[in-house]
């Protein structure tokens, strides 16, 4: 006999997450559970709860800032997880009234419909790679912008280190040290 399936929609915040519970079936009963605190101990006692009756889980929620720990937990659990590309989600014209409860339920009918859309989820070496990279490249570009604001700020000051030098060697910042204000 198939087990049936309890499509749960997720609304993850850093500090909690709002959940509700849509059953197999076109006209199946739409029920929100609550908001529980977001730590993994909460969630596998979410997920034991749900799965009491011996029904099969199918988890979503919207990628965002919390990352991919959520969906790599509920794998590990042995249920289905899909994290879901916010652009893609359909919206009706005009809908603009956002709730935690309300963005649970939307995505509970939503993912039982089969109208979500999913990203893919890197593994977490990849995701630690990307993370570096994306520092370094945050970190080069504030490197940048401070620099072009010392200039600005010397420029207005009438200091100029000389035409026909190169800025930022090892002679410029001797000079820049000499400077005084």
């Amino acid at each position: 006999m198939q087990k049936k399936a309890l499509y749960v929609g997720l609304d993850v915040h850093k500090a909690s997450i709002s959940t509700t519970v849509a059953e197999d079936g076109r006209d199946s009963a739409v029920r929100f559970i609550g908001a529980i605190p977001n730590t993994p101990f909460d969630i596998v006692k979410l997920a034991k709860r749900l799965s009491k009756d011996g029904s099969r889980l199918e988890f979503c929620y919207e990628a965002g800032g919390c990352g991919y720990g959520i969906y790599r937990q509920l794998l590990s659990l042995g249920h289905s997880c899909m994290v879901v590309a916010p652009s893609l989600i359909p919206r009706k014209p005009g809908e603009r009234i956002k709730t935690d409860r309300r963005d649970s339920e939307k995505l509970a009918r939503q993912h039982r419909a089969g109208d979500l859309t999913s990203v893919w989820v890197p593994d977490p070496v990849y995701e630690a790679i990307r993370d570096l990279v994306r520092a370094h490249m945050d970190a080069a570009a504030q490197l940048t912008r401070a620099r072009q604001q010392c200039l600005a700020f010397l420029l207005r000051h009438g200091r100029i280190y000389g035409p026909n030098r190169k800025n930022w060697t090892l002679r410029h910042r001797r000079w820049l040290g000499l400077q005084t204000f």
